[in-house]
């Protein structure tokens, strides 16, 4: 009942505090990312603050360079992309009402009308979507921090949380309680274990994801493909979200720019082939093996998060599964060797047996010379 009423407390603390949380989540997965490193530099003779001073700069200057090598190169393929996307909209508005036309030629008048008003009905219901997912992601996290003091408190937040990272996780351990800490170490081992992978392994799927598509797409001809490329792998964070967007941009602009369904097969074709390889091959591989999660709980887990909590829901819902997954097993796990699960095994608790039937198992004697606890 007290880990119940913890968690349930401190689901409703981040409810209500959802607004600010961006920065000192990312603060955290940085601090957590970073922090083996500066344990490194500390056994080469460092401070503690100096060694996480260090990394933290190294860490902002590398995202600098990044930032500064590729926007150069994509935001030419970012401007012509937005000024295409009019004409991509035209097209497709042009591309309905030639189906509707068809339609209108065999099907009755008033069939033809009533799948025109459902189809109109479901773009309509997918524009408001996107425009209150989009509306959503603005004042749930720039609500009360513009960007700007997102950039600033976020590395600021990292220093101290790496500076402090021991102290924190020893004030942390001194206060559990005696009677379950091996078992409560033992769980954050495996859930310090299945975040860390998860982080890693995401990153080699996103920077994988962009120079794959932005490679074939260059390839294959269509303009804008390095930004299409980086935009895919950004929004690969969120699983499905990067590809999904990424496959109707890149059709679409296809269709746009070359007029025949050849290259649009070809487009496809690409498509179809990294994503059966991100699923395939990637995905299980680099993420699903250390977060021990199946495919429908991360997509349930990423319209959860978007539901309750916005754009910083979808952010963390997988890791946040993930932790969940943890808790989970360990707790099926319990189950099983309980004597709920199977009533002729002896009750165990926290690694000894409770004997169900004392008179029928009756506890062997200890041996001589040997003080029982």
């Amino acid at each position: 009942m007290f880990w119940v009423g913890f968690g349930a407390v401190l689901f409703l603390t981040f409810i209500l505090l959802q607004g600010v949380m961006l920065p000192f989540a990312a603060a955290f997965v940085i601090a957590h990312f970073l922090d083996p490193l500066v344990d490194r530099f500390e056994t080469w003779g460092f401070s503690r603050t100096l060694a996480s001073l260090l990394v933290l700069l190294g860490f902002l200057l590398g995202v600098g360079l990044i930032l500064v090598l590729l926007v150069p190169l994509v935001e030419g393929q970012i401007v012509r992309l937005l000024a295409r996307f009019p004409g991509l909209v035209s097209a497709a508005q042009d591309q309905f009402g030639n189906l509707m036309e068809v339609l209108r030629s065999h099907l009755p008048q008033e069939e033809a009308n009533r799948v025109r008003a459902a189809v109109g009905e479901r773009i309509a219901d997918a524009f408001t979507w996107f425009g209150s997912l989009f509306q959503t992601m603005i004042t749930s996290s720039f609500a009360i921090l513009s960007i700007l003091a997102l950039v600033v408190v976020t590395p600021v937040v990292a220093f101290f949380m790496m500076r402090d990272w021991h102290r924190m996780l020893g004030w942390v351990d001194a206060n559990l309680p005696r009677g379950s800490v091996d078992t409560i170490r033992r769980l954050a081992r495996e859930i310090d274990q299945t975040l860390a992978g998860f982080i890693h392994g995401q990153a080699l799927v996103c920077l994988i994801l962009a120079v794959y598509y932005g490679a074939a797409l260059s390839l294959a001809g269509l303009e804008s493909a390095l930004a299409l490329g980086s935009l895919i792998g950004v929004l690969a964070i969120v699983p499905v979200a990067g590809v999904a967007t990424g496959f109707a941009l890149s059709v679409g602009l296809a269709a746009l720019q070359y007029g025949t369904w050849t290259k649009v097969a070809v487009v496809c074709g690409i498509f179809i082939c990294g994503q059966t390889v991100e699923a395939n091959i990637l995905t299980p591989k680099l993420v699903g093996d250390r977060i021990h999660l199946h495919p429908v709980w991360v997509i349930f887990a990423l319209l959860a998060g978007g539901k309750l909590f916005g754009f910083l829901g979808v952010l963390v819902s997988v890791p946040a599964a993930a932790v969940i997954g943890v808790l989970a097993r360990f707790a099926l796990d319990g189950y099983r060797r309980s004597v709920i699960y199977d009533p002729r095994q002896p009750a165990t608790f926290g690694g000894s047996e409770l004997q169900s039937d004392a008179s029928a198992n009756p506890r062997p004697a200890p041996p001589r010379n040997v003080r029982p606890l």
